[in-house]
């Protein structure tokens, strides 16, 4: 694999493993508090998120940096 597809395949693990785990918590904490539930809710909402995000994060990665670059008249790098 070439490296810089492979840094953005790493890239978009990482980033979605961060963003979805924040997110998932907050939303999941927000719709179930702090109960006995919680931990098994918020296991099941990050698997699922995770495997829809990544993707996601892979694919329209690129075109919003394209879009920024636009936005703001620069060139991503």
């Amino acid at each position: 694999m070439h490296p810089q597809k492979k840094f953005h395949l790493v890239f978009s693990m990482v980033m979605g493993a961060l963003m979805i785990f924040i997110m998932t918590f907050v939303i999941t904490l927000v719709n179930v508090g702090w109960s006995a539930q919680f931990l098994r809710a918020w296991a099941r909402a990050f698997g699922i998120a995770y495997v829809v995000g990544v993707p996601v994060i892979f694919f329209l990665a690129p075109l919003a940096r394209k879009i920024t670059g636009r936005l703001l008249g620069v060139q991503p790098g």
